[in-house]
């Protein structure tokens, strides 16, 4: 197998790999800025160059020649490379910055250059505290400046589209941005325009920023030059934790980080999985964190006197099982929901089971043009093929209604959806049969007509499942507290600092953005044991173990196997 040998340690290596992805892969850190894994290599930054040798071949015997101690000779070429685009060969031998004094003394200089022109925006600039340049500065940049002269000037907070700004002061000419234009989202909104050190990325004369992925090119900037309109001054990296987990605004599941400053979401930026976005996120998905932040509910309700009145949790559960003790369980509608976690889902299936009702059904919510083929889809909801290999299939519009209409439906239980809103039914129609309703937002048009009404826990506040549309298992995690918050949910949630997280001892905890709500797989347990049918786990885990082990569809999809990335699940229908 072919050998390197990378500051005196000898890695193997197949095929052609280039230099810098190889040293990023084995933990060697080579600083970088215009490199990106799924992008083109320009390698124009000039940042990441390194020394490197071949050894000396022996033109009679073809074999590398020796040294007095037996060692190959080696022959450095008289210039530093860019390991970035950099092939490797068998017996390359490099030097990085670690061990070669020129490579470090190159870094200075080269950042030396980069800093003579860049303004010193630190202090008010977005990207401070997680700007690669501020970070390349104190590891291998000059101590300080020799520069005397004014810095060159260039258009400051131009709005590129509606959700993109651009300060050019601050452009390195990475191209990073360029190039995502064109190679990935292929839109071709952004070039380089002017020369020398006045050149920056802009908008062709006529042409708006607006491409559907124009935020992923704020991710892309190892600088400030582009910022989030939306999320400008608004918190400080070392204000905020950042959770990993997935977008729902639709059924790819995006991978991304959730991050929390007083306990409100207040961005949404996209995390690495192969599997399923890549390195990208819509920026529909970016812009959706204020269904955490407002209209949340807060605390349950019964409805008395024809209002809804708040009550403690032990009412409300009280009222939920008195509703539904009465009843044949036949002429219960159990409606599952896509927005809901394979967990909750699976609890409400084990309640309907018990209480001798149908399998559950979920409502669609297909929005016909929405999607593009890549990480948006026509599916607004994370969680349809969850249900579905559960065996909660879509709901026969038709058929229910007529069930309704004929009185062989006498109370409706809703989990985390709205079927007035969704039109399924009317609020006419279910204005004289019980209905217990988990919900998320006060604008739920189902909560005028609920007589149980139960907040639950959204995306951010719960540990689950949920089943992409490629059949993708994925875990999330709590990014924020709720009132009620259980052990499981404490050891769970993302933390602003590595010791403290969102409770009162926390510097960034707000009391006044904590929701009293409950993950549904704490509230279903509740109304099934007041209904005779004991339905407790230790937490969500357990929960996903018995799927896991009883569902061939959900095979192998434990929280372990998920991890961060998540697992591929087999075809529905294929053999396990």
């Amino acid at each position: 197998m072919p050998r390197i040998t990378i500051d005196g340690t000898v890695y193997e290596f197949e095929g052609r790999p280039k230099l810098l992805q190889f040293c990023l892969d084995h933990g060697i850190e080579l600083p970088h800025f215009c490199y990106h894994p799924a992008l083109s290599i320009p390698a124009n930054c000039r940042q990441c160059l390194v020394e490197v040798g071949m050894p000396v071949i022996d033109r009679e015997t073809g074999k590398p020649k020796l040294d007095e101690n037996g060692q190959p000779v080696i022959q450095f070429m008289p210039k530093l490379q860019t390991s970035c685009s950099l092939d490797m060969a068998d017996g390359m031998v490099v030097k990085t910055h670690r061990t070669s004094e020129k490579v470090a003394r190159a870094q200075r200089d080269n950042l030396e250059f980069l800093l003579i022109n860049h303004p010193l925006d630190c202090p008010i600039c977005d990207q401070a505290g997680k700007c690669p340049l501020q970070i390349q500065a104190y590891k291998y940049g000059p101590e300080g400046s020799r520069f005397e002269f004014l810095k060159v000037h260039k258009p400051k907070r131009v709005k590129l589209g509606p959700r993109v700004m651009l300060d050019a002061e601050r452009c390195i000419n990475c191209t990073r941005c360029v190039r995502f234009t064109d190679e990935i989202s292929k839109s071709h909104q952004l070039t380089i325009i002017e020369r020398g050190v006045k050149n920056y990325p802009i908008t062709p004369p006529g042409v708006e920023f607006d491409d559907p992925y124009s935020m992923n090119v704020i991710d892309l900037c190892p600088v400030g030059a582009l910022t989030s309109i939306d999320a400008r001054f608004k918190a400080r990296p070392w204000e905020m934790s950042a959770t990993p987990s997935i977008t729902i605004t639709n059924a790819k599941g995006s991978n991304c980080y959730y991050w929390v400053r007083d306990n409100l979401i207040v961005e949404i930026t996209a995390r690495a999985n192969a599997a399923v976005n890549g390195y990208w996120l819509p920026d529909e998905d970016r812009l959706d964190y204020h269904r955490f932040n407002e209209n949340r509910p807060d605390g349950p309700e019964v409805r008395r006197d024809d209002r809804l009145v708040r009550v403690s949790w032990e009412e409300a559960y009280d009222r939920a099982a008195e509703l539904l003790a009465g009843i044949d369980g036949r002429r219960i509608l159990f409606l599952g929901s896509a927005y809901a976690t394979v967990e909750d889902n699976y609890l409400l299936k084990r309640l309907a089971e018990a209480l001798g009702a149908d399998t559950p059904v979920y409502i669609p919510h297909v929005e016909p043009g929405h999607g593009d083929g890549w990480l948006r889809t026509d599916d607004r909801t994370p969680n349809a093929q969850g249900c579905q290999r559960l065996g909660i299939l879509p709901v026969d519009e038709a058929l229910v209604r007529s069930r309704l209409e004929s009185g062989e439906i006498q109370a409706i239980y809703v989990l985390e959806d709205d079927p007035v809103g969704s039109g399924l039914f009317t609020a006419e129609a279910l204005a004289d049969i019980p209905v217990i309703l988990h919900y998320y937002n006060t604008t739920n048009q189902t909560l005028a007509v609920a007589d149980v009404a139960l907040p639950a826990a959204t995306v951010v506040e719960t540990v689950g499942t949920y089943v992409n549309c490629d059949g993708h298992a994925q875990r999330v995690r709590p990014a924020k507290t709720i009132r009620t918050v259980n052990r499981v949910l404490m050891r769970e949630i993302g933390k602003s600092r590595l010791d403290q997280h969102g409770t009162p001892y926390d510097r960034w905890y707000n009391e006044k953005h904590q929701v009293d709500c409950k993950p549904s797989w704490e509230i279903l347990p509740e109304v099934a044991e007041r209904l005779g049918h004991p339905l407790r786990y230790k937490g969500p885990k357990y929960i996903m173990q018995e799927i896991a082990e009883t569902i061939p569809a959900f095979a192998g999809a434990t929280y372990e196997a998920m991890g961060l990335e998540g697992v591929r699940l087999a075809e529905i229908g294929a053999e396990v």
